[in-house]
């Protein structure tokens, strides 16, 4: 059975960091590129950061380059995201993502975690 499971979301205070993490099993998890998405309430999905499947190749969003970082250990199956500096517009669910060609076919989801950012 193919799983994706976040965790490390909670709520902090804003320019305070998390570490979220996804746990895969049930695939090659070396064979996946990985991504994180978060959705804030009444919006749409954001696409935030990827990272290939080798670890070598990282993408941001604009908002979040130079305080977000996506990193992995294929040896742990993990994807990591470190979020440094938050703000409140970062408030969302965030999910972990796991694709690899054909996507139609291997395009897997976890269920989310909560990052709250307030004073």
């Amino acid at each position: 059975e193919v799983q994706l499971v976040e965790s490390g979301g909670g709520m902090v205070q804003p320019g305070e960091s998390l570490r979220l993490s996804c746990v895969a099993s049930g695939f090659t998890f070396s064979e996946y590129d990985m991504s994180w998405i978060r959705q804030a309430d009444g919006k749409g999905p954001e696409w935030v950061s990827s990272i290939n499947s080798g670890g070598t190749s990282t993408n941001y969003t604009d908002s979040v380059k130079g305080r977000f970082a996506v990193s992995r250990d294929n040896a742990k199956n993990t994807v990591y995201l470190q979020m440094n500096s938050l703000k409140p517009e970062d408030t969302a669910v965030y999910y972990c993502n796991a694709r690899r060609w054909p996507a139609v076919v291997y395009d897997y989801w976890g269920q989310g975690t909560q990052v709250t950012v307030s004073s």
